[in-house]
């Protein structure tokens, strides 16, 4: 088996209101429990929105920090959810359940190596 990230590629804005956004949880939900049931979670959680980044990088030897994404995008990342899958056609199928589920964009990358690896 083989680890995937699954990132969630929200746009830019602010919060949905809470009466579009619980129906989508809901379903969020239905697919964790999904990937629970099939082993094939590893961790899931969602990320603040993009102005709350601090990109963090080595200029010259010196350690530099900024506020906000690096790249002016009108997507971010969003959330995420690590999943170990038989292989990419798998993985692109949960991919799809969650993309199903939050309404928005999944992109699916491997992970590089063996899961033990990167995994305790």
């Amino acid at each position: 088996m083989k680890h995937y990230l699954l990132s969630i590629q929200q746009p830019d804005g602010g919060p949905l209101a809470p009466e579009a956004l619980e129906p989508i949880m809901r379903d969020v939900e239905a697919v964790n429990r999904e990937l629970r049931a099939a082993g094939a979670w590893v961790f899931a959680g969602g990320l603040h929105e993009a102005a709350t980044a601090t990109v963090v990088r080595v200029r010259d030897g010196e350690v530099l920090t900024t506020d906000g994404p690096y790249v002016e995008a009108k997507e971010h990342v969003g959330g995420l959810t690590v999943i170990r899958a038989a292989d990419l056609d798998a993985a692109l199928d949960w991919a799809g359940r969650l993309s199903r589920a939050t309404t928005l964009p999944v992109e699916v990358r491997p992970f590089q190596g063996a899961p033990e690896t990167h995994l305790p």
